[in-house]
């Protein structure tokens, strides 16, 4: 039996994708605190034009960047636990809110859906 995937369920899986894509395309990335305004409007873009993203904020720990930096060389790499990520998408009736962002009580980037809203609701 073939049951209809709705645009909530729709919205939910691109968001989880594009978290999970931009994750594992950018941790790892040099980066130094006088890099990281660039790295963050670099990371926001390339999302950005992907298919029902409406919005997207990203932002890097500078606390954290700097308590990493190399003393030799001024740069450290990019930590999931560094983002906070804010990100709308949208599909047909649905917004759909997720984020990732370091839950420190459990040591790891946690990404998750925030709320969805639907205008057939």
């Amino acid at each position: 039996m073939s049951k209809k995937i709705t645009d909530a369920q729709t919205a939910a899986f691109e968001a989880g994708i594009k978290l999970g894509a931009l994750y594992h395309q950018f941790t790892g990335s040099p980066i130094s605190l006088r890099t990281a305004e660039s790295l963050e409007k670099a990371i926001a873009e390339s999302i950005s034009v992907q298919p029902f993203v409406e919005n997207i904020t990203v932002k890097i720990d500078r606390d954290m960047v700097k308590s990493r930096l190399n003393d030799a060389f001024g740069y450290c790499e990019l930590e999931g636990r560094m983002l906070t990520v804010k990100l709308i998408v949208v599909h047909g009736d649905t917004r759909l809110y997720a984020s990732m962002e370091y839950e420190s009580e459990l040591d790891y980037p946690l990404m998750k859906i925030e709320n969805v809203e639907s205008s057939s609701e």
